[in-house]
């Protein structure tokens, strides 16, 4: 029989943060494969975990999935670990997780931290719908172009940005989302001088363009406010009637959609204007 390898979250900071079960795995499996041994060896010691630690990061992960799946295939259990969080999560490990699904390897989460839902549970906006857009693009052009992409989102939207590119970041949605829109921006999550600014904005570039920047960063964007129709509903109707070329059904679709609406409240205040036909 096969191994398995298990996907095991680690501390974003706080060493504090590991759980029971992670600690036991990392004993217990064979071999754990880390972005960074190095990284990796001092969360290691601070548990007395002795285990061999071998390296599996972006520049090697296609590669060095080979090897892996043939130790699991050997019958040995594997543990991957990233440098903070959750393996395969804007980390390596996908390419991995996927060779073993494919491989018919098992595969186990052992959950924990990750900083983006740190982030959002303390940022005080809505989390019942919400998009992680990963790690915005180090390039101007390429940044712009999603930031002009998502900016209309009616949902909370979550970026991962390094420090020496924040300012630039923020100019950008200002540009595109304007400076009233709200932001949270999680800074050092779980460790030391953690902080969670919540704001405008243009109150955010003021605020950390007069510090320096440093630490991980998430930025949680709130959603674009909708623009409400400034025909009423009946007028929606009489003016797509008149225009022709749409069936009544179609018509009430067009103004439940626009107007955020149940298309049978639609229907209903519709049935007047048919009468008059």
């Amino acid at each position: 029989m096969s191994g398995i390898l298990y996907v095991v979250a680690t501390p974003i900071g706080n060493l504090e943060d590991m759980t029971y079960r992670a600690v036991r795995v990392l004993a217990e499996v064979a071999l754990i494969a880390a972005e960074d041994t190095r990284h990796s060896r001092r969360l290691l010691d601070h548990y007395g975990i002795k285990t061999r630690l071998i390296s599996c990061h972006e520049h090697n992960e296609q590669l060095r999935s080979s090897e892996l799946l043939e130790w699991l295939q050997s019958g040995d259990d594997v543990a991957l670990i990233s440098d903070a969080g959750t393996p395969a999560i804007a980390d390596p490990g996908y390419r991995l997780v996927r060779a073993c699904r494919m491989a018919s390897v098992p595969v186990v989460c052992v959950p924990g931290c990750n900083a983006m839902i740190a982030g959002l549970s303390i940022s005080g906006l809505p989390t019942d719908n919400f998009r992680f857009a990963g790690f915005l693009p180090a390039k101007k052009s390429a940044r712009r172009k999603l930031i002009e992409q998502l900016c209309p989102a009616d949902h909370t939207l979550v970026f991962y940005e390094s420090p020496h590119r924040l300012l630039a970041a923020l100019a950008d949605l200002q540009q595109f989302c304007g400076p009233g829109r709200e932001i949270a921006i999680g800074r050092e999550l779980t460790k030391k001088y953690e902080e969670l600014f919540f704001g405008s904005l243009a109150a955010a570039s003021e605020y950390f363009g007069q510090k320096t920047v440093k630490g991980e960063l998430v930025l949680m964007l709130a959603a674009g406010e909708k623009e409400m129709p400034q025909e009423t509903v009946e007028e929606a109707l009489q003016r797509l009637h008149a225009e022709g070329g749409l069936s009544w059904k179609e018509i009430v679709k067009q103004v439940a959609k626009a107007h955020g609406l149940p298309g049978s409240e639609v229907y209903r205040r519709s049935l007047p204007l048919r009468q008059r036909d």
